[in-house]
């Protein structure tokens, strides 16, 4: 088998234990439900060997997981990779003194925070979510991790919806395994 069917297979596999629920949160989405894949041991681990060497040559230093999801991916890539890992939370939620930011949502409003000494300056930083859809919490965490001295590289998710312009708001390269329109 090539390397490249290999891959294809691979990515196959982590696609496959992605369920697809319409009209969830409302009507007309098309919602992605990562938990089976979750679920799957090996194909979790799958997820996290390709996202891994999506981003192998970006050199991070340490990963940045967004709440909550990009925990879950973010430290095991973090462990893979055999680097840090450090949490960018909701409000109220770090003990010690945090940096903020607030940004727009197209519903609302959200806020982000990240602890004042969680990087130090200049820190090849990888910030790492599940999905990337229309980039408002990407882009707040990019400009967290640069209030905090961090020089973010990249960005890796499992899932990317191309079509409503997140990456387009982000100064840094973006690494999905799957992408969508």
């Amino acid at each position: 088998m090539s390397q490249q069917s290999s891959s294809d297979a691979r990515i196959a596999l982590v696609e496959s234990l992605i369920r697809e629920v319409p009209d969830f949160p409302k009507p007309g989405i098309l919602f992605k439900d990562i938990t089976p894949l979750l679920a799957d041991a090996a194909g979790f681990a799958t997820c996290v060997s390709l996202m891994c060497e999506s981003v192998a040559d970006l050199a991070p230093d340490i990963i940045v997981g967004v709440e909550a999801r990009g925990f879950l991916f973010g430290m095991a890539l973090a462990t893979t990779l055999g680097i840090g890992f450090v949490p960018v939370r909701k409000p109220g939620k770090l003990p010690a003194e945090t940096l903020s930011i607030s940004y727009q949502l197209e519903y609302g409003s959200d806020s982000l925070e990240i602890h004042r000494d969680a990087l130090r300056p200049g820190a090849r930083v990888l910030i790492v979510d599940d999905l990337l859809a229309t980039g408002g919490t990407a882009a707040a965490t990019e400009l967290l991790v640069r209030q905090a001295g961090g020089l973010v590289v990249g960005f890796a998710v499992l899932i990317h919806l191309a079509f409503l312009g997140g990456s387009a708001k982000l100064d840094a390269p973006v690494r999905a395994i799957l992408t969508y329109g």
